[in-house]
Order: structure tokens, then C-alpha cells, then sequence
């Protein structure tokens, strides 16, 4: 170290003799790429001693196994890691299967497990493909579930019906086929109340054509106006609007008023008045009891508007309660004879 501190160190990082070459040894370009750094990563270690020909090089110095790239030299190798490699290799090779197993199933005898197995592999690297196409759909009033299995359904008819030898891409043919699956699904099984074709059909044309005749006309269309544009009737045109409200039904179970807390539907219900019903047969029978006897009616309504047994309507009339009992029972089958005897 005493010997470093006299003798003047070149701006190279080595020193030389007045009129010498100075000779090259090993590590002299990391050293002189080293000294050539710019201030700001020199002094990002100012404890290390400046670089002599006295000091001894370092071994496992990192920039000599793996050297920068110099301007005008070769390119460095910038592939990416392989986790990023990993990312599309699968994607490759699934690619690679597909065409494969459309190409080997035509091929393939109809019930063979070969074919079996090819089939079933096709449908299982699509069924992403069907996935996607069914989250479209979502929000729609029908559960995700349902949707992706119908959209499933479209995949295996896809399968089952794609033919290689039209030069089509697999997708081009799967894609049409699941979207149509899933709009039939909508237009059949989306309704809760089921009601015919022509009056779906009518109410989509009813709705494309209200906005266009609400823009020449200036104001909202009347039914006659719709009828006279879709050349149909007026009913027609009121059916197929009112057809629009069995696409879903409200629950009974829902909330009233918006309120989980308050009332449901179902207890602001009318329910069959049992009073009201027998109005007619109380105002019927009115004129035929009082044609009977005044004993007869006294049972009547002691029995029936009293409630009292017949016991106890004999010790009222001082009679046997086998006699109540007659009366009582010629009273009631003069009655009904009466009710059910027409004008």
C-alpha cells in the first residue's frame, strides 16, 4: 500500500513508464470500462481503491462473464423468460391438437372409442371458447350456470357437425353455432309465461319500429299508427305489446313497497270471501223460511243462528228432543227441495 501511495496512478487506472508500451493483461477492458463509468455509478462505492497494476484483479467480477452490448457490435440475446415463454407455449400446442384431432376425426369410424376420446378432447379445448361467449349473455335474468351449459350444448352440436373439407377455421363455424344456441334459448325457455312465435316476433318488430315513427311523427305512436306502419290490426298490435309483460314474472314473495322489511305481494292478495259467496244463498232462502211453520223457524234459528244443540232447544220449547230432531229435519229438506226446484 506504501508503494501505491507514491508512484502517480494514469487516468486509465495503470501506470507506465515514460516511452513504454504498456503491456495488456487480463481484465484491462473491464478495467477500463470500469474507469470509464459515469460519476454517479463510481461513487456508488467510494470506499474501494482506485485500480493499479499493483492490485490485484477480482476473479468473479460479473460484467466480464456477461458483457455489454457496444454500440456497432452483435445483438444481445433478448428472449423472454420463461415465464412469459410459458404463457404462450400451451396456447401453441393446444393449437397444434385442434388441428390435429379435426383433421383425425373425420377419419375415425362413427362409435369407436378412438373417436370417442377425440371428440371428447375437442369439446373439452373449446369449452373456454364456450364459456366466454355465455358471460356475454349474463345479466340477462338467466343464471351463468344455465347459460354456460347451454352454450356447452352449441359446442358438442359444433363438433358433431363441423366439416373439415369446406376449408372453414373450427372457430368461425363453433362461434355462430353457441351465440345461436344461446338466443334460442332466450326466445324458448327465457319466457315465464310461454306465448307464441308470432307474437314474439311482433313484439320485437313493435319495438324497432317505435322509435322510427316516434322520430317522424314527432311524438310517441299510437297503436294505430304502429298497426298502419307493421300492416297489421290494432288487437295484433295491443296483444302483441301486452305479451311483452309475461317475459318475467313478479314473485308473490317480493317485497311490496321495495322494503325486504315490510309487506309481500302476497298479503295485499284478495282471498275468496266466504260471506260474500253465500250472499246469494241467504237472499234465497229468505222468502222459503218464512213459508214454514213459526215452530219451524224458531228451531231454525236456534240451531243455526244460536247455536244451541237440541237438547237444549227442546227444554226451550218444552218438547222431546227426538221431536226437535223431525222438525228440524222436514224444515231443512223442504228447504233444499225449494232451492234447487227451478222457476
Amino acid at each position: 500500500m506504501t508503494a501505491i501511495a507514491h508512484h502517480p496512478v494514469a487516468k486509465s487506472g495503470t501506470t507506465r513508464r515514460p516511452g513504454t508500451k504498456p503491456a495488456r493483461q487480463p481484465g484491462t477492458k473491464a478495467v477500463a470500462r470500469t474507469a470509464a463509468q459515469p460519476p454517479a455509478q463510481a461513487l456508488a462505492h467510494p470506499a474501494a481503491p482506485p485500480l493499479t497494476e499493483s492490485t490485484p484483479q477480482p476473479t468473479t467480477a460479473q460484467p466480464a462473464a456477461q458483457p455489454a452490448a457496444q454500440p456497432g457490435g452483435p445483438s444481445v440475446d433478448c428472449a423472454p423468460p420463461a415465464r412469459a415463454q410459458g404463457r404462450t407455449r400451451p396456447a401453441r400446442d393446444a393449437e397444434v391438437e385442434v388441428h390435429a384431432l379435426l383433421a383425425l376425426l373425420p377419419g375415425l369410424p362413427a362409435g369407436s372409442p378412438a373417436r370417442h376420446r377425440a371428440r371428447a378432447r375437442l369439446i373439452e379445448l373449446h369449452l373456454p371458447l364456450a364459456e366466454y361467449l355465455a358471460r356475454r349473455f349474463r345479466n340477462r335474468g338467466e343464471p351463468l350456470d344455465d347459460l354456460t351449459q347451454v352454450a356447452n350444448v352449441g359446442l358438442i352440436k359444433s363438433v358433431d357437425g363441423y366439416d373439415p373439407t369446406r376449408g372453414a377455421a373450427f372457430t368461425s363455424y363453433a362461434i355462430p353455432m353457441i351465440v345461436g344456441e344461446l338466443k334460442r334459448h332466450f326466445r324458448d325457455k327465457g319466457w315465464d309465461v310461454r306465448v307464441p312465435r308470432r307474437l314474439q316476433e311482433l313484439r320485437l318488430e313493435i319495438s324497432k319500429v317505435s322509435g322510427d315513427l316516434a322520430q317522424e311523427l314527432g311524438r310517441s305512436p299510437t297503436v294505430a299508427d304502429l298497426a298502419k306502419k307493421l300492416g297489421v290490426s290494432e288487437e295484433d298490435v295491443i296483444e302483441g305489446i301486452e305479451s311483452g309483460h309475461a317475459y318475467r314474472a313478479l314473485s308473490i314473495n317480493a317485497p311490496a313497497n321495495g322494503d325486504e322489511a315490510g309487506a309481500d305481494l302476497a298479503d295485499l292478495l284478495g282471498g275468496v270471501d266466504r260471506d260474500l259467496e253465500a250472499v246469494d244463498d241467504r237472499e234465497s232462502l229468505r222468502p222459503l223460511i218464512a213459508q214454514l211453520p213459526e215452530r219451524e223457524q224458531k228451531i231454525i234459528a236456534m240451531r243455526f243462528f244460536g247455536n244451541m244443540t237440541q237438547t237444549q232447544i227442546a227444554d226451550r220449547l218444552g218438547i222431546s228432543q227426538m221431536h226437535v230432531s223431525r222438525l228440524l229435519a222436514h224444515a231443512l229438506t223442504h228447504l233444499r227441495g225449494a232451492l234447487v226446484t227451478p222457476l
